[in-house]
């Protein structure tokens, strides 16, 4: 991450921290009074891989890359506001779906909102994140699903926000079924996620940050307010043609995506 990149993330966490405090108290006393248990829900989550890269892992033997395995991306502690209940919270898949029984009600405004992700603002005070980077990974999704281009996100700071983030949001989250939600995401909407990024990370700029956050932000509002159509982000086009074998059925409004491995 560029000393640049890092000053402004860290310059802008620190001001939204200050401006949204009221905010994140009454998120704090919400909680308190809605569902017992802590405010913060603690996620582990994989960093960015400083000590191996992708061509370095693709030329190990297998079992050097069996050794190699628990060091592929440092693990840390991503910070949300907790919206589950504390007796589900540690029960299921890490993927939550569609009027999850987890959810309690106040955790359900909270994540439709995404007020339950601005404790990451902290993260990216501390480093270990930036505002806009490839969305960290559980690490058991990581492990059992990144293919060798997936892990090339792995190769920057993970991020708060980002196209496949703001992507997920606005045209799947809201579609994830209870059933074989786990299967559903990793199958169908995380390759289109990594995809969107690997785009992002090609063009990756500090204006470019500015647009993701303004777009995540619309996203979010017109969510809130009721809005049901989104248009499909501009780095679509280049996601479906860098890989072309892949692409039968187009990461469109109107579909579902396919896997762009």
């Amino acid at each position: 991450m560029s000393f640049l990149k890092r000053s402004l993330d860290a310059t802008v966490a620190f001001l939204a921290l200050i401006v949204l405090s009221p905010l994140l108290l009454i998120a704090a006393i919400g909680i308190k009074l809605t569902s017992p248990g802590p405010i913060l829900y603690r996620a582990p989550r994989i960093a960015r891989d400083r000590r191996w890269s992708a061509d370095r892992r693709a030329k190990m033997r297998d079992s050097e890359r069996r050794r190699a395995d628990g060091y592929w991306g440092r693990e840390f502690t991503m910070f949300k506001f907790r919206t589950m209940r504390t007796s589900t919270s540690g029960n299921g898949t890490p993927i939550t779906a569609r009027n999850d029984s987890r959810v309690f009600p106040f955790g359900a405004f909270l994540r439709a909102t995404k007020i339950d992700e601005l404790p990451q603002l902290f993260n990216v005070l501390k480093g270990d994140m930036t505002l806009v980077g490839p969305r960290p990974e559980a690490p058991e999704i990581v492990r059992a699903h990144y293919t060798k281009d997936d892990l090339t996100t792995l190769q920057v700071p993970p991020g708060v926000t980002s196209p496949g983030t703001v992507y997920y949001y606005t045209h799947f989250e809201s579609t994830m079924a209870t059933d074989g939600v786990m299967d559903q995401y990793v199958d169908e909407l995380l390759p289109a996620k990594l995809a969107l990024d690997r785009v992002y990370l090609r063009r990756a700029s500090i204006f470019y940050d500015l647009r993701v956050l303004l777009r995540t932000a619309a996203g979010i509002t017109a969510k809130v307010v009721g809005s049901k159509s989104f248009p499909d982000p501009p780095e679509l086009r280049e996601a479906e043609t860098s890989h072309p074998a892949e692409t039968n059925h187009p990461l469109s409004s109107t579909r579902r995506p396919s896997t762009l491995r």
